[in-house]
């Protein structure tokens, strides 16, 4: 879809649109001027965010759940900011819910309240499962479907595999993938703790033994592969930590992707 914004005033020239013509500066400068107007192209934003019992994690101050919700909202504020449309789709083990695509600063942030206060999983609870089918009908072709979720890589299938219908997503919308990473994730905790793991939901301890960190490391490739075989393009993809300032990232991804041309 298309729709024009004002651009400025120029001198009207037969075949101009009549329409165009701005009466009060032709009247005042005695001759016909016209409204010049800029056509751009309508952008819809779909945000998936897939709320997984293990985004309760959190090694610090803020549980890597927050932080996503947080660059969501910022996604969704700078949707509004540039005037697209913007919808999501809140994947949780109890069920989804989908908020069509709107415009409008006020519709969006009342979107954007709504994805906020979401209640969070149980920790036990098993891993939301995606409709996969209904986002290829959720929003009009060419729009931008960002994934904001954990992706764990034994969610994702052995070195990268690709969950049913992500081809045929990736093929219909630009597809990118935003996700948080906790500081112990990124680098194995020098001192021996304790810690509750959400995933397997139950208290761990970790003394730092080399069989630990090896399978640490392990995890962190496996990641990696699962990571990068959803997102190859550098482009398409965000990784901020709990402990960065997400808007910050966000705006230097978003600046990074314009100076490639792509928007």
């Amino acid at each position: 879809m298309l729709f024009r914004s004002f651009d400025q005033v120029v001198k009207y020239e037969f075949g101009d649109d009549v329409r165009d013509i701005d009466w009060n500066v032709t009247a005042r400068l005695g001759e016909p001027y016209r409204k010049k107007f800029v056509e751009e192209r309508e952008v819809t934003l779909l945000l998936v965010f897939e709320d997984s019992p293990s985004l309760h994690f959190g090694s610090g101050a803020q549980s890597k759940r927050e932080a996503l919700l947080e660059l969501a909202g910022l996604v969704m504020l700078l949707g509004a900011v540039n005037r697209d449309r913007v919808g999501f789709v809140h994947a949780a083990p109890g069920g989804t819910l989908f908020r069509e695509p709107v415009r409008g600063r006020g519709r969006i942030l009342h979107l954007a309240a709504s994805l906020l206060s979401r209640p969070a999983p149980d920790p036990a609870a098993a891993a939301p499962v995606l409709p996969w089918s209904f986002l290829s009908r959720a929003a009009p072709k060419h729009s931008i479907l960002i994934w904001l979720g954990d992706f764990p890589p034994v969610a994702r299938g052995p070195r990268g595999a690709q969950p049913d219908g992500w081809t045929v997503l990736q093929r219909r919308y630009q597809t990118m993938g935003f996700r948080v990473d906790d500081p112990w994730e990124r680098e194995f905790p020098a001192a021996r703790l304790a810690a509750y793991d959400p995933s397997a939901g139950r208290l761990v301890t970790l003394d730092g033994g080399s069989a630990e960190r090896a399978a640490h490391a392990a995890w962190v490739r496996e990641r990696e592969a699962a990571w990068l075989g959803l997102f190859p393009d550098p482009l398409a993809r965000l990784v901020v930590s709990t402990e960065e300032n997400r808007l910050d990232a966000l705006v230097r991804f978003f600046h990074a992707r314009m100076r490639a041309g792509r928007g």
